[in-house]
Order: structure tokens, then sequence, then C-alpha cells
């Protein structure tokens, strides 16, 4: 192939990938001949991992596209998570300078807030009475539109609430005026305990250390936390109790919060890389039909996770606390996209038996390979300096095939954790708008106005597989809320830390049906569950508009410097898929 036949075909693709992720005047050649030079061990691993990005079969995360041997001083990392938050004043604004200084360098960042006492609790140093988590919020939501409105990309931020802190309804409903914390994904922390009292339907104590301050209906609670996000898809929903049993880092760690779309359950301090292989690179037509060349993936997968690896010790972090949390568990996300366009290539629905068993070996297949090649370079680099034998004692590790918990048992691993599925939107649709993640295609094809340096364009869109395999694919307003929540749950079985992913919630589900969702993700063994509802409060309104074209207007203008997976996250109206920038 010549240089310039390599990377996205499609104009927009070419547009997005050129303006987000390469320097001025950089070729996609030279930008993935830059970040395999930045990421080799030797001139063969260079070799091999600049051919899989040169055709696309694996996908870093923008920031890694962008920051591994560029000239500008920009992290790698798409995922952060606060330090602890001390609850007093001092460590308040020590968390919010902390975080200016990581969305300064492009990182989107996940906060705990309740370690923050409730509203109403005495302060004796000042003999006043605190106004809770919610209001101090408030300092980081302005902290965030300030780094926007200086020239950075477009804010991101995750608060979370246990569902037992005294002020979790007050938190609930928090974003339910469209205008308040606007920089803000919000999520409630829900715990085991809460949820076996909302299916015994029995009281529920919230407390602060140790005290309780109310006691409430569990399955009341519930319903106003359902309520919100059926009409507000807010707040999200974190099975934190599960994220910590599920935890390969138990024994030395606690994680309360995750990163701004949900898909990296990250401890304080914590960073995440991010990256996903592009499921339709692996599709090869044979005796006309397509296959999956799994061969070719498990060839790529050593590649990677030594690439992916290598980042640990090359990128530039925003603080040093990062850095060291990053060395010492060397975590890293690998997942997929292009899911729904690759197993509907194969001939089978999104969402059937069928879909989910293909589903079901190629994540075993990922699973498998990235463990193996992380024990692999643990024989050759050492494991994690904070590996010790209770790794395999985690509800994750459990869950490896015996060979493979022998060999980390024999030889350590490298990497705290492997894998992760993101909401990939950027990427995909800068690698000719594969479907996105592991979610279903939206339309075969439809028109999406982008703003450019020049003013608005228009481009029209083609999906990939309807585009390249002649598939025409059952679409998001085709598909049962149902078929989602399956997906969801069968991914997450595959993954150490979290999946991202969307489930569409149709007109024809009534607010019953729609608690069952996330009821069905708890009991699925999802870590968390997230839905859209374009019938809701927050899109109806929106939907009225002929110019707003996201679910929550951003606080300031675009600007045309590189956004990615892993910052801003919001509903695309024309999609109605997450979008995270």
């Amino acid at each position: 192939m010549n240089k310039e036949d390599y990377g996205p075909q499609e104009p927009l693709s070419k547009s997005i990938h050129a303006t987000k992720y390469r320097g001025k005047g950089e070729t996609f050649y030279e930008a993935m001949t830059r970040v395999a030079n930045a990421l080799k061990d030797n001139d063969a691993h260079f070799e091999n991992f600049r051919s899989i990005l040169l055709n696309q079969r694996f996908l870093p995360a923008g920031r890694v596209q962008s920051a591994m041997g560029a000239p500008r001083t920009v992290t790698p990392y798409n995922c952060f998570v606060s330090s602890t938050i001390d609850d007093d004043l001092d460590g308040i604004m020590e968390a919010a300078k902390r975080a200016a200084k990581t969305m300064k360098l492009g990182g989107g960042i996940g906060y705990d807030f309740s370690t923050l006492r409730p509203s109403g609790s005495h302060i004796t140093s000042l003999d006043s009475s605190s106004s809770g988590p919610i209001s101090f919020m408030g300092i980081f939501d302005a902290t965030c539109k300030t780094i926007a409105s200086a020239g950075n990309r477009r804010g991101a931020q995750m608060g979370v609430l246990r569902v037992d802190h005294p002020d979790i309804e007050e938190f609930v409903h928090a974003k339910n005026d469209l205008t308040n914390l606007t920089q803000f994904n919000i999520s409630v922390g829900i715990t085991d305990e809460f949820m076996e009292a909302v299916k015994n339907d029995t009281n529920f104590e919230l407390r602060f250390n140790g005290e309780i301050y109310k006691v409430v209906n569990a399955r009341a609670l519930w319903d106003q936390i359902m309520r919100s996000t059926w009409d507000y898809a807010e707040p999200g929903i974190l099975f934190i109790d599960r994220i910590n049993r599920k935890n390969n880092l138990h024994y030395c760690e606690t994680i309360a919060a995750t990163n701004p779309c949900g898909e990296q359950p990250l401890p304080p301090n914590g960073a995440c890389l991010l990256g996903s292989f592009n499921l339709t690179k692996y599709m090869v037509e044979h005796d006309g039909k397509y296959v999956f060349n799994k061969n070719q993936l498990i060839n790529d997968i050593p590649h990677v996770v030594r690439s992916m690896d290598n980042v640990v010790d090359r990128a530039t972090y925003p603080l040093p606390e990062q850095e060291l949390e990053a060395r010492n568990k060397r975590r890293m996300g690998l997942g997929v996209t292009g899911v729904a366009n690759a197993i509907e290539a194969l001939g089978f629905d999104y969402g059937s038996d069928p879909f989910i068993r293909i589903l079901e070996d190629i994540m075993a297949t990922i699973r498998d390979e990235c463990y193996k090649a992380s024990i692999q370079l643990a024989k050759e680099k050492g494991a994690f300096p904070l590996f010790q034998k209770d790794y395999l004692t985690s509800e994750f590790a459990l869950s490896l095939p015996s060979e493979i918990r022998t060999d980390i048992a024999k030889f350590g691993i490298r990497n705290s954790h492997l894998l992760s599925v993101a909401p990939t939107g950027t990427i995909s649709l800068s690698a000719d708008n594969v479907s996105s993640g592991i979610e279903p295609v939206f339309d075969y094809e439809y028109d999406r106005t982008i703003q450019e340096p020049t003013g608005p364009h228009v481009y029209h869109v083609v999906d990939y597989g309807y585009a390249n395999f002649g598939v025409t694919p059952k679409t998001t307003k085709e598909l049962a809320v149902q078929d989602h929540v399956r997906v969801l749950n069968t991914a997450s079985r595959y993954v150490d830390s979290a999946c991202s992913k969307t489930c569409n919630v149709g007109n024809d589900v009534n607010f019953d049906d729609f608690k069952e969702v996330y009821m069905d993700a708890f009991e699925g063994g999802a870590s968390g569950c997230t839905t859209f509802r374009a019938a809701g409060k927050r899109y109806g309104v929106l939907n009225t508009s002929n110019t707003e074209k996201v679910a929550e207007a951003p606080a300031v203008e675009e600007t045309n410097d590189f956004v990615d997976e892993g910052g801003a996250c919001y509903y695309d109206l024309e999609t109605g898929l997450r979008k995270c920038e």
C-alpha cells in the first residue's frame, strides 16, 4: 500500500483524525509512525505495532495518539480520579487545585463527595453548620468552566455520592433544573445492602461517620433515583460494592469513584490508559461470506499490551501522585469497538442469542490473551510493584482460566488491570464510522453537522458495516432495551474494570419496566448502568431546538483543540448515544 492509502478514507473521518489526533501538517502515516516509535521496545516490536496502527486494527485512545512522541506537553491518560477529599475547607480547595492541574493537561476526572459531612452538620471550629457536599461541588463546577474557557477542551467530571450518605436525596435531584452542575456527570454509589433493602422493601439508614442521620424506605429512595434518571438521564448507577469485590487490587485499594464515562473505576489518584481493538478489521471474506480472523487478533494482542505498558513509563502526568499510582499498578483498559458491525457481518442480529455467543468468544479471547501477554511481560520486566498473591482472590481473578491463574501465581503479572470497554465515539468515527464500542448502529446513514474553523459543515455519514460489508444492521430504534442489557452484562463478565454502554429506552417502556432495566443490570453482573430516553424531560426540551445538537449544552464554545474519549460526556441527539470528548 502507498502511505496515503492508510488510515480513514471517509471525508469526515479524515477531518476528525487530522484535527484531533495529529500535529499540524502531520499525515496519518507519520502520526502512527510517531506513536509506534515512541512506544517501541525494539525494531521488530516497532514494525509489528506500526502495522497494527496503520491498518487500524487497534485504536489507541485519542490522548495516546495525540501525546506519544509529540512535541506538545499533554498526558496520554484519559481517566483520573481525584485524591480523597478531606472534610474541611483546606482539603476541598486542595482537591479543586489538583483537579485544575489535571484538566489543564486534558484529563477527565472523577470525585467521591461522600467524604464530606452532610448539610446542617455542626462545624466545631467555626461554630456553624456545613452546607454539604452538593454545595461544594459548585467549586469544582466553576473550576472546570474556567479551565475550559481558558482554551482547553470541554470540561470532564464525574461526581459520585454513596446511596447511604444523608444528602443523597438532594444529590439525586441536583441536575433536574438543567442549569446546575453543568460540568458534571453524576452517579450514585449503590451498595449491596441498599439493593437488598429495595428487593425486600425494608427501611435503610442514611449515615455519616457511623452516625445515623435519617431512616428511609429503600424502595421509595430507589424510586426517587429511578424517576430522576427516567426524566433527566441522571444520576447514573454504580454498583460500588461489586466494583470493589471484582477489583484485582481489593487488597491494597478501595474504589469510590470512576472516570467521567464510568468505564474506569479508579482509586484516589488513579489513572488509566484506554484503547480498543477494531473488530471490523479482523473480518475477512472467505467463500463468499465473512469470517472473523481470531488468529490475527491473538497475534496482535502481545504487541499492543507491550506498547500500552510502555506508556506508563514514558507518559507525562499532571501530578506526581498520579505518576506514582500508575507506576505502582500499571493499569490499562483495552476494549473493543466495531462490535455490532463485525458480528452482524457474520449474519447475527444485535442482541440475539448467536450474537451473544460470538461476543462471549471474542471477549474471552481478548481477556485470556491480554492476561497471557501481561504474564510474559512480568517474566521479562517484572510484575507491577504492588503485586501480591491476594490478587488471585478477587472476584474477577477467580473467573480466569486455571492455567492463567497458575501462571500468575508463579510469575506474577505486569499490569494490575488490562480490560475496559470505553464509549469510543470519536475514535470510532475517525475509523470510517465503525459502530461505537459495544453499541448497536444508530442508523445506516444520516447527515451530521460538524463545527469547523470555517463554520458548520454538513457531512453525509454512512455506517461502516452497511458501506463495506453490505449488512443492513438492526438499528437502535429497532431494538428492545433488554437487548442492550444482555450485551452490557455479557461484556461486563470479561472485563476487569467496567463497560460504558448506553441502554436506549423506547417510548413503549413504562416506568416499572424501566426500573427493571437497572435491576437486570445488577442481577446480571454489570458494574453500573446508564440509560437514554429521548422522551425524557431533558431531551424533550432540547429536541424542540433546531440548533441544539447535544443533550447538555456546553458551557463554552467548541475549540479547535483535540478532544477524545474520557473527557466530557453527554448525549448526542443525532445518534442517541453517549458521546465523550
